[in-house]
């Protein structure tokens, strides 16, 4: 008995310029080949003579097309391609039967042939970020509009980042649709066969130029995620209700001046985003969102927030940055599981709410140093009324002005001047006063002396000590050896350059007809420069 084995190649990390030759020894039983992030030029043809290869993984590398001996792969289910630069597919490619999985996405692709339309087991097809401004857009286009409804099984699309200034109406016609990625286009609104596409549950049109939703937006029924960020909204329609199943509504950074009531009939949502609008209030239903666990509305215009919103029992996370608020409502209170609350750029006063016991996180203010501040209770001084408060209470607004770039900010006029009235510190050397007057330019010569070790130092007190014990004088007397009478040696008055302290060294000098007197006198002759240089460097290296 036999078992079949089933061989995976993986050869990532290596930058290859070429399939090594090694693995087509596997080639009767290689399934899955990863040749993921190399320089890859060109397939050799032996490689599609792995019959039995399933998934096929090339993305980032050079190819710059596919050869037409691809269609031998006829066991193929994945194809990943994408970011390399392939301009084209190969009619041939409607060989590949059981294709179900086509990662094309980041590729200079000029058109898609017939024979891929025939793909009818392909579920999933990526051509995001293929680059139509370079390439002949009519082409895709009349293959988007004219062939794709084939693919009767398709349920993910991916064409965001494109060109796109209109949704296709025959993707109406791909019933199994569920994911559809329209992002980063230049849509300008959505027609009414949207709403055909029965099975969607995520819709991605972010990053558009939407100025309005079409009401049949309520035919996707089983609609999940619906993302509208980034567009030009100015309202929402009714319909919008209709989408029970809707989980994740975003649309924020758009112009909605207000939020249609029938919000409040999404019972399942979980995250709702309407930040960077000019919403100056939130419909009462919004309290009858029972799953809410994420809401946003932040840089919007809001004074106030409807009682209602302490329904909302199950929110989290709750930011109400840069708004207008003056107050909160008390009910807020009964959002027990709130953790995270973003309060800051507002204008509010202290809470009348004392029951949130599992708050985590409390932001009142943009440059806060800790997550959650301390709070006190006290008496309200009007209405005695227990509330929260601290130090950051009431708020104040903030005002652009106060923001100011540094490069807003920076004078340089200014900053010269007071650079100039900066404290300086010159040094005169007297000695270079005159050559200074003359010449203008002072020459200075420092000698750098070592900083000496403890050991040095004793070593340089000692030899100092002996250079003065030598030269002390043996004792004078008023006559010579021969009697005769001797003037007595005027000694020269030293003065160090250092303090001193007053010390009297005095001559005695006796007259002939008197006994001799011996007095011992300390001579600075010809070697007293040299012990004044010795003293003066050891001075500067013990005080200096």
């Amino acid at each position: 008995m036999t078992t079949k084995r089933k061989i995976i190649g993986r050869l990532v990390p290596c930058r290859l310029q070429q399939v090594p030759k090694e693995i087509f020894s596997f080639e009767r039983t290689l399934e899955e080949l990863y040749l993921d992030a190399n320089q890859i030029e060109e397939l050799p043809k032996q490689l599609f003579n792995c019959q039995a290869l399933r998934k096929l993984s090339m993305p980032d590398n050079d190819l710059s097309n596919l050869p037409t001996t691809i269609a031998s792969l006829v066991n193929l289910r994945e194809l990943d391609i994408s970011k390399n630069g392939i301009q084209e597919f190969p009619d041939n490619i409607k060989c590949c039967k059981c294709l179900s999985v086509v990662e094309a996405s980041v590729n200079p692709i000029a058109k898609l042939p017939d024979g891929f339309t025939q793909l009818l087991n392909l579920t999933q097809l990526f051509l995001n970020d293929a680059f139509l401004e370079y390439l002949p857009y009519p082409a895709l286009r009349l293959w988007v509009l004219g062939s794709i409804h084939r693919l009767s099984q398709l349920e993910r699309l991916d064409l965001g980042s494109n060109e796109f200034t209109e949704l296709p109406e025959v993707l109406e016609q791909i019933h199994n649709l569920k994911e559809l990625w329209m992002d980063n286009n230049s849509l300008q609104k959505i027609p009414g066969c949207i709403g055909k596409l029965r099975q969607l549950r995520y819709l991605d049109l972010a990053k558009n130029r939407i100025e309005s939703l079409d009401t049949d937006i309520s035919g996707c029924e089983c609609l999940e995620d619906l993302l509208l960020s980034s567009n030009m909204l100015q309202h929402l329609p009714d319909t919008i209700g209709m989408l029970k199943k809707l989980t994740t509504l975003k649309v924020d950074d758009n112009q909605l001046t207000s939020l249609p009531n029938t919000i409040g009939s999404l019972s399942l949502l979980e995250e709702f985003d309407c930040s960077c609008n000019e919403l100056e209030s939130l419909p009462p239903t919004i309290g009858y969102l029972p799953n809410l666990r994420t809401f946003s509305a932040d840089e919007n215009f809001l004074i106030e927030l409807p009682r209602e919103i302490g329904n909302c029992k199950n929110v989290t996370v709750m930011s109400l940055r840069s708004n207008k608020l003056e107050f909160l409502p008390d009910e807020i209170g009964q959002m027990t599981k709130l953790r995270v609350l973003n309060l800051s750029d507002n204008r509010i006063s202290p809470f009348t709410f004392t029951k949130l016991k599992d708050l985590a996180a409390l932001w009142l203010s943009d440059n806060q140093s800790k997550a959650l501040i301390p709070l006190q209770t006290e008496a309200h001084p009007e209405t005695k009324q227990r509330v929260l408060t601290n130090y950051m209470f009431p708020q104040q607004p903030r005002h652009d002005e106060d923001y100011q770039s540094d490069s807003d900010s920076f004078n340089p006029t200014l900053w010269e001047e007071q650079r100039q009235q900066r404290m300086t510190v010159a040094f005169e050397f007297e000695e270079k006063k005159e050559e200074e007057d003359n010449s203008g330019k002072v020459e200075i010569n420092l000698k750098r002396y070592p900083t000496p070790y403890p050991e040095d130092l004793k070593n340089m007190v000692k030899s100092v000590q002996n250079m003065v014990g030598k030269n002390q004088l043996p004792l004078s007397t008023g006559t010579n050896s021969s009697g005769t009478n001797m003037e007595p040696r005027k000694q020269e008055q030293y003065e160090p350059p250092w303090p001193m302290p007053p010390k009297e060294v005095t001559d005695r000098v006796t007259p002939h007809t008197q006994k001799p007197t011996h007095t011992t006198t300390l001579s600075l002759s010809h070697t007293h420069t040299q012990i004044q240089k010795q003293m003066i460097i050891l001075y500067i290296v013990l005080f200096g």
